[in-house]
C-alpha cells in the first residue's frame, strides 16, 4: 500500500480534491492531508473524501521572537515551513509517506524541505502527477526503505553550514528580543556595540542591521534608523555606507516619520553616481541617480506631509542635489530643437494634439472648445490607454540613462511611439509636468510647437529636473508662486534658453454656480476636496471650533473622498488623527461628510462660506467655484508659500486670506454677522470670480497660447 501525504497551504477546491482522492484510493493508496489554513465547518467535504486531516500550526504561537522576526522577511511558503517545522505529527507523517505532494505553490517549499530529509518519498506538485506516480510505483525492500528514509550526508552538511552562517545573526536576534529593546538601557547597549571602533566594516554593517531589525521589532523605528545611520558613519566603503543610509531613511519613511537620514542617504547616492560617471560607467551612474531622486522627492517627505524641505528652504534642499556632476548633467542636458516650431497654418485648420496620462480633470472645457472649432482639428491622446506609451512615459531609469547618453534604445522607442503624433500636430499641449513630459522631450519635436502646463503637485517631484525644456516652447503655470519656485531650482528655467513662461488659469465654466442660497447657508462652512494630506482638513476643524465657540449654529460640510490611509504611512497616521477629531463633531451634528459628487454647483447651494485649508495649492478650484456661487471665501495663507513675494495673497484678493485659524474665524464671524452683509460680500466675491476666472475670460488666453489667435 502506498502512503501519500498531501500538503495544502490554501484551501483546495472541494470537488476537484474529492475526485482526485477517490482516484488515489482506488489505486490502493492511503491518503493523508496536512493543511496550513484553519479548518472550519466549510471543510466537511475534505473529511468526507476519506482522508486523514492534520491541522498544521496556524500561527507562530510558542515560537521564539527570533523565528517570528525571520518570518517577516520570507515568502509565504517559507513562512508556512517556519510555523510547521517543529510539528512532530507532520514529521511522523512525512517519514511514513511514499509520496509528498504539494497541492498549491505555497506548499512546494515545505514538500522540498521534507523530501530532502526523507529520501524514501517522492516529491510532487499536483494531484495528477501523484496519480500517475502511484500507477508506476515499485515497492522498496524494508532495508532500502530504512536507508532512503535517512537524510543524505549532503543535507546534514548543508544544515550544519546553514546553522554556522546563521549563528551570529541568531545570537543577536536572541539578544534583541522585545523585552530588551523596549528598554532604554537595552537599546543603548546594542547601539554601543555597533559603535565599537575595532569592528571590521562588514561585520559592523551586519551587526547594525540585526540590531536595527530588533529595534524595529520592538517598536523603535527611530532607534532602528539611527543605528543604521551610525553604522554608515563608521563604514568607509561607499557602496556599503550608501546602502546603510538608504535603509535608515526608508525605515523612518516606512514608519511615517520625517527622515533625519534623508540628506545623508541622498548625498551618498549622488556621490556614488558621480564616482561611476567619473569611471565612465554611465549605466551605474544612472542607477545611482535612479535611487537618489525618488528618495529625495519621496511623497512621504513632500506630498503626504504638512511641511516640505523644498518649500522650507528651496536652495538648501536643491543645492546639494545640483552640486552632483551626474545630476547636473541630467538637469542641464539641453539638446534643443533641430528647427524652430512652424507658424500656424494659414490654408488649413490647426492640428492640436492634447496629451495627458490618466488625469484629464482640467481639460474638459479645452477639449469641448476645440472639438467644435472649424479652424482646429483636435486629437486627444491619453498615454495611459496605450500599453507601450504608458510604459515608456514613466521609465525613470531609462530617462536618466538617456540623459547621460548611456541608453539610446529608449530614445528609439520614444521615436517609434511618438513620431507619428508629432509629425501630425502643429501644436502639442501636454498637461502635467511629470514623466510624460520628460519622455516627450527625449526626442526632437520636429516642427510641432510644444506647450506644457505645470500645476502644483509636480513642483514637489523629481520630474521638472528631468524635462528638457529646450524642447518646450511655452511653459504654463497656474500661479506666479509656482513659477517663482520652479525657476529658483530648475537649471533650464533660469538661463537664457528657457521657454516662454506665463500664468494661465484653469479652464472652468462658473456660470452654473450662480444659484440661490437660503439664509441658513451663512452658518455652513464648506470644504470641498480632502483626498490629500496637503488639504489639511484639521485646520478647518480648528476654524470650526473657534466660530462654534461664538455660535453653535455654525457647522462644517466636507465634500469628497477622504485621505486614503493606504497611500503612505504618513497619510495613514494623519487620517487616524483626523477621524478621531471628526467622530465627536459628527455625533453632535457639527460636521457632515458628503460623498464625491459631479454636481458641485448643487452642493454649494447650502454652503455660505467656502474654506481652503491647504498648505499648498496651484489655484484651488473649489475656492473659485465657491466664490462664483456667492459663498464667502476664507483661504489659508498657504504655508508652503507664505512670506514669499507670491502666494495665496497674490492668487486671491488679500482680504480673502487668513494667516491662522483665529484670523479665519474672525473673517467668518464678521462677514456672516447678518444676512444682508453676508449676501453683499458673497455677491462681490462672485463678481470677482466671474470676471477673473470664468471660461469666457480665460479662453482668450488659451486661444492665444494654443492657436496663436484671439477669440472674440
Amino acid at each position: 500500500m502506498t502512503d501519500i501525504l498531501l500538503i495544502a497551504a490554501n484551501r483546495p477546491e472541494p470537488g476537484v480534491f474529492t475526485d482526485a482522492v477517490s482516484a488515489l484510493r482506488e489505486l490502493g493508496a492511503t491518503v493523508r492531508l496536512a493543511v496550513g489554513f484553519e479548518l472550519g465547518d466549510e471543510d466537511e467535504a475534505l473529511a468526507r473524501a476519506g482522508v486523514e486531516l492534520h491541522q498544521l500550526p496556524p500561527t507562530f504561537h510558542g515560537r521564539s521572537s527570533v523565528v517570528r522576526r525571520e518570518a517577516e522577511h520570507v515568502t509565504p511558503g517559507e513562512r508556512l515551513w517556519l510555523r510547521s517545522a517543529p510539528d512532530g505529527r507532520l514529521r511522523s507523517l512525512a517519514r511514513e509517506a511514499r509520496m509528498l505532494v504539494a497541492l498549491d505553490a505555497d506548499a512546494v517549499y515545505m514538500v522540498w524541505r521534507l523530501a530532502r530529509r526523507h529520501r524514501g518519498a517522492r516529491a510532487l506538485f499536483g494531484v495528477l502527477p501523484a496519480v500517475r506516480a502511484v500507477r508506476c510505483d515499485l515497492d522498496l525492500t524494508p532495508a532500502n526503505r530504512f536507508r532512503a528514509a535517512l537524510p543524505s550526508p549532503a543535507v546534514l552538511a548543508g544544515d550544519a553550514r546553514r546553522a554556522a552562517r546563521r549563528l551570529p545573526g541568531n545570537l543577536v536576534r536572541a539578544g534583541t528580543v522585545r523585552r530588551v529593546m523596549r528598554t532604554p538601557a537595552g537599546a543603548r547597549m546594542w547601539r554601543s556595540l555597533v559603535a565599537l571602533p575595532a569592528l571590521p566594516q562588514r561585520t559592523r554593517a551586519t551587526l547594525g542591521r540585526h540590531v536595527a531589525e530588533g529595534m524595529h521589532w520592538a517598536g523603535r523605528p527611530s532607534g532602528a534608523a539611527l543605528t543604521l545611520l551610525e553604522s554608515g558613519h563608521r563604514v568607509a566603503d561607499l557602496e556599503l555606507r550608501t546602502a546603510l543610509y538608504d535603509e535608515a531613511a526608508k525605515a523612518e519613511i516606512g514608519a511615517g516619520l520625517a527622515p533625519r537620514a534623508l540628506p545623508d542617504a541622498v548625498a551618498a547616492w549622488l556621490r556614488l553616481a558621480d564616482r561611476r560617471l567619473a569611471e565612465g560607467d554611465r549605466i551605474e551612474a544612472a542607477t545611482a541617480l535612479h535611487n537618489a531622486l525618488p528618495l529625495a522627492f519621496h511623497r512621504s517627505v513632500h506630498i503626504d506631509r504638512l511641511t516640505s524641505p523644498l518649500a522650507d528652504d528651496v536652495h538648501g534642499f536643491t543645492g546639494p542635489l545640483l552640486a552632483s556632476r551626474a545630476l547636473d548633467t541630467v538637469a542641464a542636458a539641453a539638446r534643443g530643437r533641430a528647427t524652430p516650431a512652424a507658424a500656424p497654418p494659414a490654408d488649413r485648420p490647426l492640428r492640436l494634439l492634447v496629451v495627458t496620462s490618466t488625469n484629464a480633470n482640467f481639460l474638459q472645457l479645452v477639449l469641448e472648445e476645440y472639438a467644435n472649432r472649424p479652424d482646429v482639428e483636435l486629437r486627444f491622446l491619453d498615454l495611459s490607454q496605450n500599453k507601450e506609451l504608458s510604459t515608456i512615459s514613466w521609465s525613470h531609469w531609462r530617462i536618466l540613462a538617456d540623459r547621460l547618453d548611456a541608453y539610446t534604445a529608449y530614445r528609439n522607442r520614444v521615436e517609434r511611439a511618438m513620431r507619428p503624433h508629432l509629425d501630425w500636430a502643429d501644436t502639442v499641449f501636454l498637461d502635467w509636468c511629470t514623466g510624460p513630459a520628460a519622455m516627450l522631450t527625449t526626442i526632437d519635436p520636429g516642427t510641432a510647437r510644444v506647450v506644457l502646463r505645470l500645476h502644483s503637485y509636480e513642483a514637489f517631484t523629481r520630474w521638472p529636473l528631468l524635462v528638457d525644456f529646450s524642447r518646450v516652447d511655452e511653459l504654463l503655470f497656474i500661479g506666479d508662486h509656482l513659477r517663482e519656485l520652479c525657476t529658483s531650482y530648475v537649471p533650464q528655467l533660469a538661463g537664457g534658453g528657457a521657454p516662454a513662461m506665463r500664468v494661465l488659469h484653469n479652464a472652468v465654466d462658473l456660470t452654473p454656480f450662480a444659484r440661490p442660497k437660503s439664509d441658513d447657508a451663512r452658518f455652513t462652512l464648506g470644504l470641498i476636496g480632502v483626498s490629500q494630506v496637503v488639504k489639511d482638513p484639521m485646520w478647518a476643524l480648528d476654524v470650526l471650533e473657534r466660530v462654534r465657540a461664538h455660535d453653535e449654529r455654525y457647522r462644517l460640510v466636507i465634500v469628497g473622498n477622504m485621505i486614503s490611509p493606504e497611500t503612505s504611512r504618513a497619510a495613514h497616521d494623519y487620517r487616524a488623527v483626523l477621524d478621531a477629531r471628526l467622530a465627536p463633531l459628527e455625533r453632535i451634528g457639527a460636521v457632515e461628510r458628503r460623498a464625491q459628487t459631479d454636481d458641485v454647483a448643487h452642493c454649494l447651494t447650502d454652503i455660505g462660506v467656502i474654506l481652503s485649508s491647504s498648505v499648498r495649492e496651484s489655484r484651488h478650484l473649489a475656492v473659485v467655484e465657491g466664490a462664483a456661487s456667492g459663498a464667502v471665501p476664507v483661504v489659508r495663507d498657504w504655508p508652503f508659500f507664505s512670506g514669499q513675494e507670491h502666494g495665496a495673497r497674490t492668487a486671491y484678493p488679500p482680504e480673502w486670506v487668513a494667516a491662522d485659524p483665529e484670523e479665519a474665524a474672525h473673517r467668518i464671524l464678521r462677514t456672516t454677522s447678518d444676512p444682508e452683509r453676508w449676501r453683499a460680500e458673497g455677491e462681490e466675491c462672485a463678481k470677482h470670480a466671474l470676471s477673473t476666472w470664468d471660461w469666457s475670460v480665460v479662453r482668450r488666453d488659451f486661444d492665444e497660447v494654443l492657436t496663436g489667435s484671439t477669440v472674440r
